[in-house]
């Protein structure tokens, strides 16, 4: 934290055009996080826009992140490529990110594939995990780059070893399909786990299914359920339906009809099908008062970490 006689000689500084206090001063009232210093996103905006006329790549990039987020002023995609752009020309590897994401969404720019590959090699090349991880599935899909998945896996790995939760899922799917490498269920069991443990739920349910089926890990039921609710608890309608029949059978948990119904209704009501079928099933073992307590249940529930 900056003691009042910093700021003032920081503001100063930034008032005669210096352009490092330009964006420090402007990134100051992006957060308010200071003492003395109001979250202003105009303010921050003002300053950012002096210290990027002066070719700060720093300034440069932050200006285009408030374009492209219409913070403080209303979104607009060409601006924030036009300092995204100038910011990457001079290294900025966040903004060369930034910039594979406008160019691979085509939302607020028409979209370009190939641009967005382009930009996202650039900030791979220097280790950007986020960047690795578009351009492994650019290969992947075939988007902007030839399909290959052997490249895919490899930036993907890349991108999984820094710790990057989807990389880490998508790489248990190349692994356990063999699509690029050589199928290995217990790399797909490794890579799948480390994206569970990042909270990813469709990564909690993979593995869970890998858990059921023993595949690539002896089989498990309890562990299998365990996963499975932990995907369930954060919203997943797959998990949430597979959950009801693990209780509604007693598998890897202590059989609860009560339980199982509530988590059927929860999964049929985001559309899964399957759930609604189950469900029904589960309503002719039931009694209307067990129906009813179940569905006061899941009016109550909420997801995990929400």
């Amino acid at each position: 934290m900056m003691n009042r006689k910093e700021i003032a000689a920081l503001r100063t500084a930034a008032e005669q055009g210096e352009a490092r206090a330009q964006c420090q001063l402007g990134a100051l009232h992006l957060t308010g996080e200071q003492d003395g210093i109001s979250k202003d996103d105009k303010e921050a905006l003002k300053w950012f826009r002096l210290a990027a006329e002066q070719g700060d790549a720093v300034a440069q990039q932050n200006l285009g992140l408030l374009y492209y987020q219409g913070k403080g002023v209303p979104r607009n995609g060409p601006m924030a490529v036009k300092w995204f752009k100038l910011a990457a020309e001079q290294g900025s590897v966040h903004a060369q990110y930034n910039l594979g994401v406008i160019y691979e969404a085509g939302k607020l720019v028409t979209a370009n594939p190939a641009e967005a590959v382009r930009w996202f090699r650039l900030a791979a090349d220097k280790g950007n995990a986020h960047a690795r991880y578009h351009l492994g599935m650019s290969y992947r899909r075939g988007s902007g780059v030839t399909r290959n998945d052997a490249e895919a896996a490899q930036w993907l790995q890349r991108a999984a070893e820094q710790g990057h939760a989807h990389a880490c899922y998508q790489l248990g799917i190349l692994f356990e399909g063999g699509h690029g490498v050589t199928k290995s269920l217990q790399s797909a069991v490794k890579w799948f786990r480390a994206a569970a443990e990042h909270r990813l739920p469709q990564a909690q349910f993979r593995l869970s299914r890998l858990y059921s089926e023993g595949k690539g890990v002896d089989r498990d039921d309890q562990e299998a359920a365990r996963w499975c609710r932990l995907a369930a608890e954060q919203g997943y309608d797959v998990a949430q339906q597979t959950l009801g029949c693990m209780l509604a059978l007693g598998q890897g948990v202590s059989e609860d009809h009560i339980q199982a119904y509530m988590w059927l209704e929860l999964a049929a009501l985001q559309g899964n099908t399957v759930a609604v079928e189950r469900r029904g099933h589960l309503a002719e073992v039931m009694n209307s008062t067990r129906i009813a307590q179940a569905q006061a249940k899941a009016r109550q529930w909420k997801p995990s970490g929400r």
